[in-house]
């Protein structure tokens, strides 16, 4: 249980230092580290619901950003 928290405390680390352009590529990892807590019955906070949802909105964001017109 302390190991999956140390683990999603790091990536949302990670994710708030990234570079904003490109975090939403960090998506995938804290959709499987929300996946893994619920499976271990553990609270997923609001804070990081929040963070993914942001994330989902950038990477989608991020297709139309690169699409011809």
């Amino acid at each position: 249980m302390t190991n999956t928290r140390n683990e999603l405390d790091r990536l949302q680390h990670q994710i708030g230092q990234a570079n904003p352009e490109t975090r939403h590529k960090m998506e995938p990892q804290l959709r499987r580290m929300i996946e893994r807590m619920r499976l271990e019955q553990l609270e997923v906070s609001d804070q990081t619901k929040r963070l993914h949802e942001t994330l989902l909105a950038e990477a989608i964001e991020a297709q139309f950003d690169n699409m011809p017109v």
